[in-house]
């Protein structure tokens, strides 16, 4: 399937993204972070296990936990969190029903959705969605 393809091309990249410099030590976690990043961006809405993420990036998934969080601040399932939220935070914006964002944007269901958007944001997505289209219909 698709996803298979894009986990494959993936790994492929991280294995041979660097050069045949030596590469230090700080530069490849670096490397291994800015993979990861890149494959939860791009694979928003899926299911990434650690292993997967750690294969794309190179390194352990121990290790990719220690670096990623020491990097972002953020673990990399909270990193995953907080790019499905943004994600359906865009798609708020579309006429389709809050659930369905939910899991457009790889929560669980409305409710998983709704309990990160209110802390990430500090509303529901109700709430925002109310903000975008005020209920005269107009959007502001």
């Amino acid at each position: 399937d698709e996803a298979s393809l894009m986990e494959a091309l993936w790994e492929l990249v991280a294995r041979h993204a660097v050069g045949t410099a030596p590469v230090q030590r700080i530069g490849r976690e670096h490397r291994a972070v800015k993979l990861a990043k890149e494959y939860l961006d791009a694979f928003a809405s899926e299911n990434v296990s650690l292993d997967t993420l750690a294969r794309v990036a190179g390194i352990g998934p121990f290790h990719l936990c220690r670096v990623f969080r020491s990097e972002t601040g953020l673990s990399p399932h909270a990193y995953q969190i907080l790019v499905r939220v943004r994600l359906a935070k865009a798609l708020l914006a579309r006429d389709i029903p809050i659930a369905q964002v939910a899991v457009e944007a790889g929560f669980s269901d409305q409710a998983h959705l709704t309990r990160h958007f209110k802390r990430t944001f500090g509303v529901t997505p109700g709430q925002y969605r109310r903000e975008l289209w005020p209920p005269s219909g107009e959007r502001t």
